[in-house]
């Protein structure tokens, strides 16, 4: 086990703490965490939803593999020196899958895995039909996903769907079974009102982090981060905020690219190529790509030559 990734685990812990509502937006892929990096948050969210929508285009609807996942979690851990924070949906199976699942995100470099009760195959929180486990087969996997730790400072995060099915407080008595089982961190998904979400907060108490999901559209009222801090959330989700804003972004310029045939008008809503450039580190890989070769053209720094006619 790497010495940052033990240090990432600590670090998360010390951050995610009741009524520190720690902010944890959600990224798709290695360029959104970059992304969220740059722009100043102490953790990431590596989001299921958004990892099936922009790698398979699919729904939530437990598309995603394990090592599709891991793949992904493991280009986040070498782009950024941020806590991963991984949805691992219902942990791909039995409690042995969980293990195993575990075990594997936790080398590919999360420090926390989420694990939720939905029945396989899941679907996102916030559609209608969801259906869960019984509970007591959802604490042999958190129990599971405990043992499976190659670090103790690993988190682990219970996540119930019960609400919608079963009522709020179905959820609550879950949650503290999962508690009780050994999870680190609880998530009551989708309580639909400000009294819910205090209720959710209240019953997992001043000394157990809990986690509250702002989905922009979803079930959930969107209460500001004050608030839910002032309620005792531990950590605030905003899952897919960045994958919704650059689906509107991408509609929006290339609908007006398709209309008017060029950018015109449109250039304000696009990052810069420098911003593009140092986003990615470009500056780190040419230095490194001098380091390992002789004779390479000096570009002043683009990485790209220009044609006979100025193109590029």
């Amino acid at each position: 086990m790497p010495s940052m990734q033990r240090t990432l685990n600590r670090i998360l812990r010390q951050r995610l703490v009741p009524g520190a509502g720690l902010l944890l937006p959600g990224a798709a892929n290695a360029l959104a965490a970059r992304v969220i990096a740059a722009s100043g948050f102490d953790a990431v969210y590596v989001t299921g939803a958004g990892i099936a929508n922009t790698y398979r285009g699919v729904p939530d609807l437990g598309l995603v593999t394990l090592t599709e996942l891991a793949d992904h979690v493991a280009a986040m851990r070498d782009a950024v020196p941020l806590p991963l924070v991984v949805d691992a949906d219902t942990g791909f199976g039995n409690a042995l899958n969980v293990l195993h699942a575990v075990r594997t995100l936790e080398r590919a470099g999360a420090n926390a895995v989420q694990i939720e009760d939905q029945v396989f195959p899941k679907r996102c929180g916030h559609f209608a039909g969801k259906q869960v486990i019984p509970a007591g087969e959802m604490v042999q996997k958190i129990k599971a996903a405990t043992d499976a730790r190659l670090d103790d400072g690993l988190v682990i995060v219970a996540r119930t769907d019960a609400g919608a099915a079963e009522g709020i407080g179905a959820a609550l008595d879950r949650a503290a079974l999962y508690r009780e089982a050994g999870a680190d961190v609880l998530f009551v998904e989708a309580p639909t009102s400000e009294a819910e979400l205090a209720r959710v907060a209240a019953a997992a108490g001043a000394n157990t982090p809990h986690l509250a999901n702002m989905v922009f559209g979803g079930r959930t009222p969107l209460l500001p981060r004050a608030r839910l801090a002032e309620l005792g959330f531990a950590g605030i989700l905003y899952a897919n905020a960045a994958l919704q804003a650059a689906v509107a972004g991408m509609g929006a310029v290339l609908g007006h690219l398709a209309r008017q045939g060029d950018l015109t008008g449109v250039e304000d809503q696009l990052a810069s190529f420098e911003l593009r450039q140092q986003l990615v580190d470009y500056d780190k890989y040419r230095r490194l790509e001098q380091r390992y070769a002789t004779g390479l053209p000096d570009d002043g720094g683009t990485g790209e030559s220009e044609g006979e006619d100025g193109s590029r």
